[in-house]
């Protein structure tokens, strides 16, 4: 498939998050299958900025310190006309709008595209709605990473039918080949025992992500498996109020909160089930990874969950908010390691056969070309 000679990606930062993970996927790959590739970061930040590099792709940083800062949008000017850029690629709505506003008034500017990788919840914020549809007249074509982002995207008008596409996210799939070894190791690292019966979740610790829902249902889980414990792996401003709600039910000694880590990969092969009870979702990175590590998995139906996981098949879908379900659905996955190796093996099998990283470069290689030949 025809590749752009040069693609530059634009992200708010390079933090450690799932649309952060896919991105510098997505840009390694481009770049060895032939692309020149260059990440530009709004915002000054560090995150996955060393792995990119160490894979020889330039990352430019905008030093955003205001609102709708004007050295960033020159800065990202030059980004784009200075290297020649075929396709600038703007990843959810505030770069959407720099990469928009950068480009206004060139001669051959570069064709925009972007992508729409959760369910906008951000776009309650007038200005940022308002500015977001503005830069979508200057947007050739858009990406939705689950029909319920397309559904809700084109369904309120914000793109035009014909302009949107759905494309579901891509990962690596060799980091996550399971082994009795990589397991043991993996415990080792946590602190884990070897007979201990773990549930982990890896997020940012934000309400959306609805990590209390999972400590909430341990001391029922407990008193039927002593061996339970409960692995929360990210960072963020909930992580005391976790804390609180752990000892308050006295379940301190059995919730670790592992922080966040880069070493992901090295870790899964630690659980025995995955959980993601969110609120919210797009496509989640966490999902897919924990997929391709063939974990059993409990999952809200919520964004693109349910095109990741078939209830019964490869995990269980639970009702969003309903934490009843959620206890119920970990009790049978936790009763029974056969059940957890067969929805497991399932999970794998899919993430394999429809998400790996090589499908998703290329299909944006596709989704550039119909930008390119599309343009006005």
């Amino acid at each position: 498939m025809s590749r752009p000679a040069s693609i530059l990606h634009v992200v708010d930062s390079l933090e450690v998050g799932g649309l952060e993970r896919v991105v510098t996927d997505l840009a390694i790959a481009q770049q060895a299958a032939g692309s020149r590739v260059t990440v530009f970061s709004i915002a000054d930040s560090a995150g996955f900025v060393p792995v990119l590099e160490a894979a020889g792709i330039p990352v430019l940083m905008g030093g955003k310190s205001g609102t709708l800062d004007r050295k960033v949008l020159a800065r990202l000017r030059q980004a784009a006309l200075g290297q020649r850029v075929q396709v600038v690629h703007a990843h959810n709505f505030v770069p959407n709008y720099y990469a928009a506003l950068a480009l206004l008034g060139t001669w051959r500017r570069p064709v925009l595209v972007g992508t729409c990788h959760d369910m906008g919840m951000r776009l309650g914020n007038a200005r940022l709605r308002r500015l977001y549809r503005l830069s979508l007249l200057r947007t050739q074509r858009v990406a939705m990473v689950g029909r319920q982002v397309h559904e809700r995207f084109v369904g309120e008008g914000y793109v035009r039918a014909e302009d949107a596409e759905t494309l579901l996210n891509g990962i690596p799939l060799a980091p996550f080949a399971g082994s009795p070894q990589r397991r043991e190791e993996a415990r080792r690292r946590l602190g884990l025992g070897a007979t201990d019966l773990v549930i982990g979740h890896v997020g940012r610790l934000v309400e959306l992500k609805n990590q209390k829902a999972l400590i909430e249902c341990m001391p029922a889980l407990v008193s039927e498996f002593p061996q339970l414990r409960l692995v929360l792996v990210g960072e963020g401003p909930t992580r005391e109020a976790l804390q609180a709600q752990a000892a308050s039910l006295g379940v301190s000694d059995r919730v670790m909160l592992a922080g966040a880590r880069h070493d992901i990969s090295d870790l899964l092969p630690a659980f025995d089930v995955f959980a993601l009870p969110s609120f919210t979702e797009g496509l989640s990175i966490a999902l897919l990874e924990a997929c391709a590590s063939g974990l059993a998995i409990v999952a809200t139906a919520v964004g693109g969950n349910p095109e990741v996981i078939q209830d019964g098949v490869s995990g269980r879908l639970v009702p969003v908010g309903d934490t009843a379900a959620l206890q119920a659905a970990l009790r049978e996955l936790l009763a029974s390691p056969d059940l957890r190796a067969q929805r497991g093996a399932s999970a794998h099998a899919w993430v394999a056969a429809h998400a790996s990283i090589e499908a998703l470069r290329d299909a944006y290689a596709g989704f550039y070309a119909r930008a390119l030949g599309t343009r006005t």
